[in-house]
């Protein structure tokens, strides 16, 4: 048996979709498993990473566990693992982990801390590492939609956007084939792209330009307030501010693990047109 954690995220749907095409049993969890709509054939079940007292039934019979970085009770977590026998944890990290300041960036810490914990125990981990998901653009929908321009205080900075059925489908292949149990993997999109060269293709897809709105770094930390705490935006902006005009690394590790390239960023962006418009 599989447990999907993160039962609502979009990997996690992917995810779900391919093992049950290939014949595996799978059960989705989350802390609301009332609001998922599973596949028929998938079970889903309450798992709240926060609250150790539903991890038993929700591992009762797992061998394979596909996990969200949540650090709260990881420890609880995996005394229960262990105790129900699973054999194999495959950790949807972050690179972030893989910076020189990662144990005092509050974007990476969560994702080490779980790290650590899972390879002093006495589970098999394969790990993700995953960089900058094409998904964050999903943020850029309302003012889009809305006719406005897309706020950036740094619209020359870099990142390696990768589409979420990319690290589902790297998933699948580290759940599913024991040669790559034990290892950890940098997943990042095809290529290096700012955010305005983003912009740019997106609205190419789109059939519109795109504007950009160029603010300050305490404008755009306003105008987010609401939905990223303070400190996080910092870290947020300290990183993009050092990517401005650096492209970012990127890896074979999508076609190392799929044989198949990484998806661009266009596909994802004609993939979410609908959010769009």
């Amino acid at each position: 048996m599989f447990l999907i954690t993160g039962g609502r995220g979009a990997v996690a749907t992917h995810l779900t979709r391919l093992l049950l095409d290939g014949g595996r049993p799978v059960r989705l969890g989350s802390a609301r498993p009332d609001s998922l709509t599973p596949p028929d054939g998938v079970d889903a079940v309450r798992l709240d990473l926060t609250d150790p007292a539903c991890f038993p039934d929700a591992l009762s019979g797992v061998r394979s566990v596909f996990l969200y970085a949540e650090p709260a009770r990881i420890d609880d977590l995996i005394g229960a693992a262990h105790r129900a026998g699973v054999e194999h944890v495959v950790l949807l990290s972050s690179s972030s982990v893989l910076g020189p300041d990662a144990a005092d960036d509050p974007l990476a810490r969560s994702h080490l801390d779980v790290e650590k914990a899972l390879l002093a125990s006495p589970l098999t981990v394969t790990i993700l590492r995953p960089g900058s998901f094409a998904s964050n653009a999903s943020a850029w929908a309302w003012p889009i939609r809305a006719g406005r321009p897309v706020s950036l205080p740094f619209p020359d900075a870099h990142t390696d956007p990768i589409h979420e059925k990319d690290v589902a489908d790297a998933a699948y292949a580290v759940l599913t084939d024991e040669r790559h149990r034990g290892d950890a993997y940098t997943l990042t999109g095809p290529e290096s792209l700012t955010f305005a060269q983003q912009l740019d293709r997106l609205g190419a897809v789109l059939g519109r330009p795109v504007p950009v709105g160029h603010v300050t770094r305490d404008e755009w930390k306003r105008e987010m307030a609401e939905y990223i705490p303070g400190h996080y935006a910092d870290a947020l902006l300290n990183w993009w501010e050092s990517t401005v005009d650096r492209p970012v690394a990127v890896t074979k590790t999508v076609e190392l693990l799929t044989g198949h390239p990484a998806l661009s960023f266009e596909t994802w962006a004609a993939d979410h047109a609908g959010d769009f418009s």
